[in-house]
């Protein structure tokens, strides 16, 4: 079982920054590619971005267009999104993901969400 633990998520006026964190454990770190996803009321749950388990590879939702930056500390366990610029359309709830791979199939884990509301 992994375990994530956000935080960082709150309000914020339009063109401003926000640090959100996602704490996992319960599995080797490095095993897990990290990822952050978004749902806003009435829409679907959609990729923010995503960083492999080596911190090496990263992907990014075509709307993010340079504003957002994920990372990764080993010695943390941490998984970040640093999101900047923000529009109001980027109010939504904001879930940790950890996933992996094992000879019984894909896993993935979720956070509990953490909201992120931008004010215009």
């Amino acid at each position: 079982q992994v375990q994530l633990v956000e935080s960082g998520g709150g309000l914020v006026q339009a063109g401003g920054s926000l640090r959100l964190s996602c704490a996992a454990s319960g599995r080797t770190f490095r095993s897990l590619s990290m990822g952050w996803f978004r749902q806003a009321p009435g829409k679907e749950r959609e990729v923010v971005a995503v960083i492999s388990g080596g911190g090496t590879m990263t992907r990014y939702g075509e709307f993010v267009k340079g504003r957002y930056t994920i990372s990764r500390d080993a010695a943390k366990n941490t998984v970040y999104l640093q999101m900047n610029d923000l529009k109001p359309e980027d109010t939504a709830v904001y879930y940790c993901n950890a996933h992996y791979y094992s000879y019984s199939g894909s896993h993935d884990y979720w956070g509990q969400g953490t909201q992120v509301t931008v004010s215009s």
